[in-house]
């Protein structure tokens, strides 16, 4: 059944198994290590549930842009700063989750660290238990800082580890006569008015390797 099909372009079994160990190390080291910290308040979670969300994109798809270590973590603490002060603002609890969320999208992308989880992040910080509430804009440093540090710190070494980029590096294009330069993606783009989970840099090398296989097909 086609709602079935792979979503992601080039995933494939072996990548998705390496993807859910690393996902499962990285949120079991996270907690193990903010487990050992000492929190002003001990009530507060060892580890939110946004960095499950930030887990997939880390190590799912290391190579998106929302995945990278300024998105995770300045993404995860603007929000839950952004929260905070939106939960103290607005009285209104259903309201201030609303706007808490959309504040943080817009906050995040003028910043360039648009990261999905920072949502969950934001709307924690608006609808969480007593403790968050109680502890005000620390929440954003410890536990959120903390968790998305570690995350990011053990997803490092863990995508070093299997032969994974991470931060991402595009992949250097492969010369091709008269092929896709990045002004004709920009181009493209503009003309779609849309947005895409991947860089400039990494759609040049993707259509240059096209590219080259298409001229080895022709010539063959």
């Amino acid at each position: 059944m086609r709602f079935f099909r792979p979503i992601l372009t080039g995933a494939d079994f072996r990548g998705r198994a390496i993807a859910s160990l690393g996902a499962a190390i990285g949120i079991l080291l996270t907690i193990l290590i903010c487990s050992a910290l000492p929190y002003t308040r001990s009530d507060l979670p060892f580890i939110v549930a946004p960095l499950g969300a930030s887990a997939v994109l880390v190590f799912a798809v290391p190579s998106s842009p929302m995945a990278q270590p300024w998105p995770v973590v300045g993404g995860n603490i603007i929000s839950s700063l952004v929260g905070v002060a939106v939960f103290r603002a607005i009285p209104d609890l259903v309201l201030a989750a609303g706007v808490a969320v959309g504040a943080a999208i817009l906050v995040m992308s003028l910043l360039r660290c648009l990261h999905p989880p920072g949502g969950a992040s934001a709307l924690t910080a608006v609808i969480g238990s007593h403790a968050v509430h109680a502890s005000g804009y620390e929440f954003a440093f410890m536990p959120v800082g903390i968790n998305s540090i570690a995350l990011v710190g053990i997803a490092v070494l863990f995508h070093r580890l299997s032969g994974h980029s991470y931060p991402h590096q595009p992949a250097v294009p492969v010369r091709v006569q008269n092929g896709v330069k990045l002004q004709d993606i920009d181009a493209a783009l503009e003309d779609m008015h849309e947005s895409f989970d991947i860089s400039r840099e990494d759609l040049e090398a993707l259509f240059s390797y096209a590219e080259h296989h298409a001229e080895k097909r022709h010539a063959s």
